[in-house]
Order: structure tokens, then C-alpha cells, then sequence
């Protein structure tokens, strides 16, 4: 399994946001990676009162 294609800075904001080792972070596999993104999109809605996304709508890279 070949690391996470993203950049630096990308990388650090995640672990630091996902309470992971930056290591850890670019070895994970690609769906866990979704799964704890989209879990983080739910606690920070819960938080703050808005509808989280749907999974789909985090992957999707706007134009």
C-alpha cells in the first residue's frame, strides 16, 4: 500500500484534526481515512448545530 497522496500541509492539519501521528495519517488506508473525516464532519455538526455532509460531499473536490 503505497502512502496517502497530500501535501505537507494537508497532512499535518489532518493528524493534528484527527488526533493521529502524521505517520500514522499517511499509512492509512484510503476508507478508514473517509470514515474518521466523516465521523469529524458529524462531532463538529453536533457541536454546532448545522447538518453534517454526506461522505460524498467531503471527497468531492470542488473545481
Amino acid at each position: 500500500m503505497r502512502p496517502l497522496q497530500i501535501s505537507p500541509d494537508t497532512a499535518v492539519k489532518l493528524a493534528a484534526a484527527l488526533k493521529v501521528p502524521i505517520e500514522q495519517l499517511m499509512h492509512m488506508p484510503q476508507h478508514l481515512l473517509i470514515q474518521k473525516l466523516a465521523e469529524l464532519s458529524r462531532d463538529e455538526a453536533d457541536k454546532t448545530g448545522k447538518p453534517a455532509e454526506s461522505a460524498s460531499d467531503v471527497t468531492r473536490s470542488e473545481p
